[in-house]
């Protein structure tokens, strides 16, 4: 028995192949417009997820280095958020403990360099500031960022520390006129002055240079310019700084507003709002 040889051939013609590939296009082009929007959806939540990511660390990073300025400190103008970073605090030991021995931080005597840490003694490191009773700028002598180098300056570069003494590099307190000493006798430890800038479409955060007695408010010139820093945020397109402070009380709020773009042209807005303690 013989098999026909046309019943062996077996496959498809090319007309039935350009069918089946037109039809599949068209199956295909119809998935593809269901799943687009929720595809382009997710990417786009994504997006944003991000954007906001990087705004709220930023934010956060600035509301924790908030918590630690020196009270009455808080300085804005602008895009410009200015504050002196403190480290550490403690007592000093004063005329008023009527001490049988020690060192008193001496508001008369210009010469005496020292003063004694009553209770633990916090960590202070060569070329940290002393600061007693900070009432804020213009406020001299209780002004961290006046400029004189005696009498309105109620800061001190410290030169050493051994526990339980503390050595200035200078008296400032001596020669303040009214002596400001502090009602509690507390003092702080200040490391450096601390800038937010947002300039040039990005958040940018200085550090690690000289207390000025105005507000540096140009990146480009000194202090900032030659100031460490370190970029938070790219893409920014607003800013709103603002600090409610008023005179006598111990608390105030620092308002913080960033607004950033992606490069979809899609923005992000957040708002903080950080307590400062201004008990001096």
């Amino acid at each position: 028995m013989t098999i026909d040889a046309r019943l062996m051939q077996r496959g498809f013609t090319l007309v039935e192949a350009i069918i089946v590939i037109v039809i599949a296009g068209v199956l295909a082009g119809m998935v593809a417009m269901f799943i687009r929007l929720p595809v382009q959806g997710y990417l786009d939540s994504a997006a944003r997820a991000d954007l906001t990511d990087v705004a709220d660390t930023a934010l956060r990073r600035m509301s924790r280095d908030l918590r630690l300025a020196l009270p009455n400190s808080v300085r804005v103008s602008g895009g410009y958020v200015e504050f002196l970073l403190t480290s550490a605090g403690g007592r000093y030991l004063a005329d008023e403990d009527n001490p049988t021995a020690g060192n008193i931080l001496d508001f008369a005597t210009a010469t005496n360099l020292t003063f004694d840490v009553v209770g633990p003694m916090p960590a202070i490191a060569a070329g940290d500031s002393i600061v007693v009773y900070n009432l804020g700028p213009g406020m001299s002598p209780a002004d961290a960022y006046c400029a004189s180098a005696t009498g309105c300056n109620n800061r001190a570069v410290v030169s050493a520390a051994a526990a339980p003494t503390v050595t200035l590099a200078a008296n400032p307190f001596a020669a303040q006129s009214p002596s400001m000493a502090s009602p509690e006798r507390r003092f702080q430890v200040v490391t450096t002055p601390v800038t937010y800038a947002c300039v040039g479409g990005a958040l940018t955060r200085y550090a690690g240079y000289a207390i000025q007695a105005a507000q540096p408010t140009d990146v480009a010139a000194a202090p900032l310019s030659a100031a460490s820093s370190a970029i938070l945020a790219a893409g920014v397109t607003g800013c709103t700084f603002s600090y409610a402070n008023l005179p006598n009380v111990r608390g105030a709020l620092v308002g913080l507003g960033l607004t950033l773009q992606n490069a979809n042209a899609e923005t992000v807005a957040l708002f903080h709002q950080v307590h400062v303690d201004n008990t001096p």
